[in-house]
């Protein structure tokens, strides 16, 4: 398998070669769907929580004697019946972390790629030396390169000029290779890459 080199223009510059191993595999869209349920469900924080009767502060003394009052009988102000009293069946704080094994979360991406590939929406390019921190270069970049504003741009190494460029673009995520995953491949239309950030993919699956 090979693909274009393109330059910040969108022009060929070259050709790679793409690893069969890496970018040649058939999706499983079951398996796939499964590695992201597992990605996504991890980010959540599991802080929300509420109080029970026992935990609301106050409610003590009982509010008013049992009979004669013409009210309804109440033992405390924190019941949930009260209002700030506590809460039947809230959430609770928890950890809500699944685990998903190296092995299994390597040929998501896996599959993740070569879903890219075969979208066409995999862009290589030689480089990614911006001029300063400029937004509209990013997005005249995008342009040139007919990439979806949905874009993920790997690098192999952190350049601020680019992650400072490209923030202002709420679509656009800029990531090092060495933490590409499959949700992230998948949440966007065009996975834009170095040339070097691309020869470092081979190598994690090879060791």
């Amino acid at each position: 398998m090979e693909a274009q080199i393109l330059n910040l223009k969108g022009q060929p510059v070259g050709k790679v070669e793409l690893p069969e191993t890496v970018f040649g595999v058939k999706p499983r869209p079951t398996f796939l769907h499964e590695a992201v349920t597992i990605y996504e469900t991890n980010l959540r924080s599991g802080t929300a929580h509420t109080k029970t009767r026992s935990e609301v502060r106050g409610g003590g003394r009982k509010p008013w004697k049992q009979k004669h009052t013409g009210r309804a009988r109440h033992g405390s102000i924190r019941s949930p019946l009260w209002r700030k009293g506590g809460v039947v069946f809230g959430p609770r704080t928890r950890s809500y972390k699944l685990s998903l094994p190296p092995a299994k979360a390597h040929l998501a991406l896996v599959q993740a790629l070569s879903m890219r590939v075969l979208a066409g929406g995999l862009r290589v390019i030689d480089g990614l030396a911006l001029d300063g921190a400029k937004t509209k270069q990013v997005a005249q970049m995008l342009k040139d390169l007919k990439a979806d504003p949905r874009s993920l741009i790997v690098t192999e190494q952190h350049d601020e000029n680019l992650a400072r460029a490209s923030r202002n673009i709420g679509t656009v995520k800029v990531m090092l290779v060495a933490h590409l995953n499959a949700y992230e491949v998948l949440a966007r239309r065009n996975l834009i890459i170095t040339k070097a950030a691309l020869e470092k993919i081979a190598p994690r699956f090879n060791g």
